[in-house]
């Protein structure tokens, strides 16, 4: 399905007497915003294309209805107070949301980190406004979203690919890229692993852990990570990382070479 195409469905679907809608053709986004609020969303229709692809209508239905959501959120204000048990952190691209004071903070080159008040069905994102309305500090909130996503499951599925191990963490609650975060996770993860162990990504919901053992072993996990990323509804990176001393170093894997690194992010 052409990108066009996917542009003139969704405008089809989205008539509101407050949006208005716009697109970018050199970027391929598209923007629906609320005048009510001066704010929308934006939509990287590339991200979407594979699944249009694959099944239109389930595609158009699943994106129209994340749309509606988020622009349902837009326009309410959600008040953090007794919700502190429901905030979680969220990783987006450095890029994600720039014209918005959403609390948000700095994790790798490829990656953010924002925060949410989950509502059930959805969750929104927390903004400055949000903070300033409930009496709340960002420290407060980065303390309670950290605290709730060491409570969330950590159950793995495991697959061994050419004499290295595998593990996918797919839990379903919208937070599996999150737990990228829990550094007790990522050092039982370590401690495990025989060879050096790597994390993906690819979009955020999805975990993956890598422990590898062998050359073939980055071959396999770059197959993995870009395979993830071109069919999550939000892509993250298609970047794996290395996990030493802490730290999420990204690596560059070329083919039939142990990937060359680059410098490790603070």
């Amino acid at each position: 399905m052409k990108t066009m195409e996917i542009k003139r469905a969704l405008e089809k679907e989205l008539q509101h007497e407050h949006w208005t809608t716009s697109f970018d053709r050199d970027r391929e986004t598209f923007r629906i915003e609320d005048d009510r609020v001066g704010k929308g969303i934006t939509v990287r229709l590339g991200n979407v294309k594979q699944a249009f692809e694959n099944d239109s209508e389930e595609a158009l239905a699943s994106t129209v209805s994340k749309i509606k959501e988020g622009m349902r959120l837009l326009i309410e204000r959600v008040d953090l107070t007794g919700k502190e048990k429901q905030i979680f952190p969220v990783l987006r691209t450095p890029d994600f949301a720039e014209d918005q004071n959403l609390v948000k903070d700095e994790h790798t080159a490829e990656t953010s980190v924002f925060y949410a008040v989950d509502e059930g069905e959805s969750y929104s994102l927390i903004d400055e406004n949000m903070l300033a309305s409930s009496g709340k500090t960002a420290k407060e909130v980065r303390e309670a979203a950290m605290f709730n996503i060491r409570s969330l499951a950590t159950d793995m599925k495991q697959d061994t690919v050419a004499g290295n191990h595998f593990y996918f963490l797919r839990a379903g609650d919208g937070y599996e890229a999150s737990r990228i975060l829990n550094d007790q996770l990522l050092e039982s993860m370590k401690d495990m692993a025989k060879g050096e162990l790597a994390v993906a990504v690819p979009h955020h919901d999805v975990l993956i852990f890598a422990d590898i053992r062998n050359e073939a072993g980055y071959d396999v996990l770059a197959q993995i990570t870009f395979q993830f990323f071109s069919e999550g509804h939000v892509p993250l990176t298609a970047l794996p990382f290395l996990y030493e001393n802490g730290e999420l170093e990204p690596i560059f894997i070329l083919a039939q070479k142990k990937p060359k690194s680059t410098k490790k992010d603070g």
